[in-house]
C-alpha cells in the first residue's frame, strides 16, 4: 500500500468524521464546481484501493482505542472500591453531584476483583476442586477412547480369526 497524498489523507480522515463522502471531499481543498462532481469524484475516491485500505486500518485503530484493557477495568473496579469514584444522584429532593459511591458497589466491585484474584482459602479450594475434576473427565474420556479403539481392535482380530476357520473348515 502506498501512502496517500495530501489531499487524498485529509478526504479519508474528513470522510472518517463525518461519513459523508461529498463532504469530505469539499472539505478536503478539492476545487468543484457542483455537488454532483463532487459526488462523483467522492464515490471514486473511495473505491481507490490505497484509501479504502487507510480507512479501514484507521476505524480499525478507532475501534480499538475506544475498548477497554483489562488492565483498566481492574483499576477502575479497584478505585470504585477504594471509593475513589463518585457519581451523581438524582432523587426527588433534586440532583447531587460528586456522590460517594455506595458500600453496595464498593463491594460489588471488591467482589468482582476476587473472582479474578481468588485470594480466600475457600475460594483457592473450589478453584482447585474445578481443575481436578476437569482434569478427571478429560482422563476418563482418554481412557474410553483408548479402551473402545482396543475393543474394536479384538473383535476385528476375533472375526479375522473366525473367517480362516470357517474357510480351512470349507475348503
Amino acid at each position: 500500500m502506498s501512502e496517500l497524498r495530501g489531499k487524498q489523507r485529509k478526504f479519508a480522515d474528513n470522510y472518517i468524521k463525518s461519513g459523508n463522502a461529498t463532504e469530505a471531499y469539499v472539505n478536503a481543498g478539492y476545487k468543484v464546481r457542483s455537488n454532483e462532481t463532487a459526488r462523483a469524484n467522492a464515490s471514486r475516491l473511495l473505491t481507490n484501493a490505497n484509501v479504502k485500505a487507510y480507512i479501514e486500518k484507521r476505524l480499525e485503530q478507532l475501534e480499538s482505542a475506544k475498548l477497554a484493557t483489562a488492565q483498566e477495568t481492574l483499576e477502575y473496579l479497584t478505585s470504585v472500591m477504594r471509593g475513589e469514584q463518585t457519581e451523581t444522584v438524582v432523587t426527588a429532593k433534586g440532583l447531587y453531584k460528586n456522590v460517594e459511591v455506595s458500600a453496595k458497589d464498593r463491594i460489588t466491585a471488591a467482589k468482582e476483583l476476587l473472582k479474578r484474584y481468588p485470594i480466600d482459602p475457600l475460594s483457592k479450594m473450589q478453584l482447585r476442586k474445578i481443575n481436578a475434576e476437569a482434569d478427571l473427565t478429560e482422563a476418563r474420556v482418554k481412557a474410553m477412547q483408548g479402551n473402545n479403539t482396543t475393543q474394536e481392535d479384538k473383535v476385528a482380530k476375533m472375526m479375522g480369526e473366525l473367517q480362516d476357520a470357517i474357510r480351512e473348515n470349507t475348503g
